[in-house]
């Protein structure tokens, strides 16, 4: 569980975060949405400690990231996975090396205890028989699951995920959602996802952050923002004809769901 309390975050004066308070629960998929400018960008990188607030405290469970010295940082970091924007793979590296990148850094093991887990997790994302090629040889939905192989190759208990379906299509972006998804019930994760994909919000929002002007503007689950009367929310989610009929037949049948019940 990751815990925001009240953060402010100030550029050259001018507040960006106005006092967010949010909590990211253990084993769900966390979503961040917002307008460009909306400052769910600048607040990821405040949980992932890029950043340091100007005011306010993250809690990894109960430890204040904010009062940790650079070695209990340094020891933190070690427990994160970040799956960034562009997949930031090393472009002269082999899948493999990418992937490993993270033990090598990180942890004491064999060569072969190494080589075993790279193997496991390229085994998850099923990229098996792609180890031994280069970034560039690769599709960009396989380089994206190269990412998230590397993110997990360290059983990290928290994921933070930067926009994962950018530059993806809308069959691909399913696909890396479900095994998101499926990897945060896996590992237990405390996951958070920086998104604009309403498709996202819509199929793994377990819970969702909603940020407006730098304001958290409405928290909940992906059912519940069916039925919200916050009308930015309802204007930015289902802005297109396409996502309203989505939202009518979702509502449709959720409402079928409870009278069975």
């Amino acid at each position: 569980m990751i815990i925001a309390d009240n953060i402010t975050k100030k550029f050259d004066g001018i507040e960006v975060l106005k006092g967010i308070s949010a909590t990211f629960e253990k084993g769900k998929t966390n979503l961040i949405i917002g307008q460009s400018g909306s400052g769910k960008t600048v607040f990821l990188k405040c949980l992932l400690g890029l950043f340091d607030p100007t005011s306010g405290d993250i809690y990894y469970e109960k430890i204040n990231a904010s009062k940790l010295s650079n070695i209990e940082r340094q020891n933190l970091r070690s427990e994160i996975g970040t799956v960034f924007q562009g997949s930031a793979l090393f472009d002269s590296m082999t899948v493999e090396q990418n992937v490993k990148f993270p033990l090598e850094m990180f942890t004491n093991l064999t060569t072969s205890e190494k080589r075993n887990r790279v193997a496991e997790v390229l085994e998850r994302v099923n990229l098996r028989d792609a180890g031994k090629k280069y970034p560039s040889e690769i599709s960009g939905g396989m380089q994206k699951r190269v990412a998230i192989a590397r993110a997990i190759v360290n059983n990290p208990k928290y994921l933070f995920c930067d926009e994962p379906n950018s530059g993806l299509d809308p069959q691909t972006s399913q696909l890396i959602d479900k095994l998101i998804h499926e990897i945060t019930l896996e590992y237990n994760t405390t996951t958070i996802i920086n998104t604009h994909d309403m498709n996202s919000v819509l199929e793994i929002g377990e819970n969702i952050v909603y940020l407006k002007n730098g304001i958290k503007e409405w928290e909940g689950d992906k059912n519940s923002i069916l039925t919200t009367t916050n009308q930015n929310l309802i204007k930015f989610v289902f802005s297109s004809k396409i996502f309203t009929m989505a939202r009518e037949a979702m509502i449709y049948n959720l409402k079928k769901e409870q009278n069975i019940k």
